[in-house]
Formats: structure tokens, sequence, C-alpha cells
């Protein structure tokens, strides 16, 4: 006996478009595409205002940082000659904020920089040796995760007094421990692989195997995080400056830029909308690039 089956439909009802969406939105998070998306927007973001910061002043000269006249102070932006506005001292905004850039960058790559050689050579140090050495160099690094990082770097910058070298040694101290962690944690998954032993069996000093086997392949995966640091070092510098302890004027930073034009952020925003428009500009490229290497490497 015959059983008849229902008709299936050829067209798909309306309610499956959520599967279509559901499938395309899949497509998206796993597409090439959307990788170098996320990989090279920031990467661009972040190389067009380093160029502006350093390059762009000797292409398009551009007024000094302090040659402003009080006469024009606190013009608006978009005015003739000043695209961002002045300052209460009648310095161009625009300027103050590039050359500002500049001690910015100097400072998180600086300071990023230290903490990166000292903190992956105790950390390696300390995850190749173990025992009482791994003990001693991660005890002091838990004593300086211990205490808040900005107060460290203020206690240093006061001692060592206000200057962009001072700021740079400052924050690099509160770098350096998470570096140690970081690198001691690679090196302890490299440790016991074959290669190591092979090399320690070969009669290969601690040196050479720091250098030759685990330092290329822990150092990649430190990298990976050195975008990221940087821009905390760079939000850290505007923190220091923003109190006083840091790059002390006439010379500008975005932190001192931001806390001269506070006491104005009722009548002109812009006083500090334009150099806390470019910090967050900077920190968020940064952040975004940190993300997307870190997605490469754990994918690849």
């Amino acid at each position: 006996m015959a059983v008849s089956l229902p008709e299936v439909p050829l067209v798909a009802p309306a309610g499956n478009a959520a599967v279509v969406d559901v499938f395309a939105v899949s497509w998206w998070r796993g597409s090439r595409l959307r990788e170098n998306l996320e990989l090279y927007l920031p990467l661009t973001g972040l190389v067009l205002m380093v160029l502006a910061c350093f390059v762009g002043p000797l292409i398009f000269p551009i007024a000094g940082p302090n040659s402003g006249s009080i006469v024009y102070a606190n013009v608006p932006p978009f005015s003739p000659g000043h695209i961002l506005g002045t300052d209460p001292l009648g310095n161009d905004l625009l300027s103050r904020a590039l050359y500002g850039g500049r001690i910015s960058f100097e400072v998180g790559f600086g300071a990023q920089g230290i903490g990166f050689f000292l903190g992956s050579s105790l950390g390696m140090l300390a995850g190749l040796k173990g025992g009482i050495v791994d003990t001693v160099i991660m005890r002091i690094m838990d004593m300086f995760l211990a205490f808040p990082g900005l107060i460290i770097a203020i206690t240093i910058a006061v001692y060592l007094g206000p200057s962009e070298l001072h700021v740079i040694w400052a924050i690099s101290f509160f770098t350096v421990p998470g570096m140690a962690r970081l690198a001691r944690a690679h090196t302890l998954r490299f440790r016991d692989r074959d290669f190591v032993v092979s090399a320690k069996l070969c009669g290969r000093t601690d040196r050479q195997i720091l250098l030759r086997h685990l330092a290329p392949n822990v150092i990649p995966n430190v990298l990976t995080f050195i975008s990221l640091g940087i821009g905390i070092a760079i939000v850290a510098e505007a923190g220091l400056s923003f109190l006083g302890f840091g790059v002390p004027p006439p010379a500008p930073s975005w932190g001192n830029m931001i806390s001269q034009g506070q006491s104005y952020i009722s009548e002109e925003p812009y006083q500090v909308l334009v150099p806390g428009a470019f910090l967050f500009f900077t920190v968020m490229c940064l952040n975004l690039l940190a993300d997307a290497v870190r997605a490469r490497i754990s994918g690849a």
C-alpha cells in the first residue's frame, strides 16, 4: 500500500532567512578578509600617527610647540592658520599634539624596550635554572606586582626628578615583572623538549642554551604583548604628566596638555579633547594590533 508523503517546498520559508544570516556571519568570522582588516587597519592607523608625529613637521613645517603669542590665545578650532585651535598661551594645539606624540612614543617604546629586555632575560633564566634561582627571581617579581604600578612610577619619578628619560626608567620598572612571568611560562614549555635536553647532553652552557635554543622560541611569543605594553606605557606617561610628575612644561605631552586644559573644559572643551583624541586613537590602535597579532600567533 503506497503511502503519500508531504511535498517539500522548493522555496525555503521566510523563517529560514535567519539560517542564511548565521552562515553569512560564520563566513565573516572565519574569513581572511576579516583577519586582514583586524591586523592592517590598526597597523595603518599607528603608522600614520607615527609619521605624523615624527616626519610630518619636517615635510610640512608647522609652528613650534611653544611659538605662540598671547594675542592668539584660545582661538577656536578650524580657524585660519590653527586648524585645531590654540591654547591659553596662543600655542597651536596641532603642533603641540604632534610634538607631544613624539614624547609619548619615545616613552612607550623606550620603557617597553627596557622591560622586554630585562623581563625576558630574567624570566628565561628563572625558567631554565629552576630551583633557588627561579624562586628568588620570581618572588622579587611578585613583590613588584604587589605594589600599584603607577605608585612605583610616581615614587621613582619624584626621586629622580621630572624628565623624559626618568619617566622611561620609572615606567619600565613595572613592565619588567609581567614580561618576566610571561617569558618564564614559555620557557617552561620548551625546557624539557628534546632539542633543549640534547643541548644539555652535548655539554652546552646555560648561556648557549638560552641564546641559541630558548630565545628563538620564547621571544616571538613574548613579542605579541609588546604592542599592548606600549599602549599601557603611553597611558602611564600621560598619567604621570597629568599629575605633574612626568615631562615638565613647557615641553608638550598629551598628559600635561590635558592637565593644562582642564581649567578651560567648560568654555573651551577642545583644549582637552584634542590631546585626548590623539591619546585615545593611538592606544586603541595599539590594543587592536596586539589582539590581532595574538590571534595570528595562536591560530598559526
